[in-house]
């Protein structure tokens, strides 16, 4: 079953809007972005907790979105 990751992607334009890759593990997440975005850094990965969007995410393993508008926010930790 793949999870949802959100990443925070920049390539020599500069940073690229919200993607959100599906991937069983976050290592598998950041293959499949480095394959989407050959050139660029993949600068954040994480699992987006209780970020919820209206827009198509996907749903099989490999589906890279971006999301125009939405911005990334480095996660809150819990306790801090």
């Amino acid at each position: 079953m793949t999870k949802l990751f959100i990443a925070k992607v920049s390539d020599a334009d500069g940073p690229k809007p919200l993607v959100t890759v599906r991937a069983e593990a976050e290592g598998e997440a950041r293959l499949f972005l480095q394959a989407a975005y050959p050139e660029a850094q993949i600068e954040g990965l994480t699992e987006p907790g209780d970020w919820t969007s209206d827009a198509d995410t996907g749903s099989k393993a490999g589906d890279v979105r971006e999301h125009p508008g939405a911005v990334w926010q480095p996660p809150a930790h819990p306790g801090g």
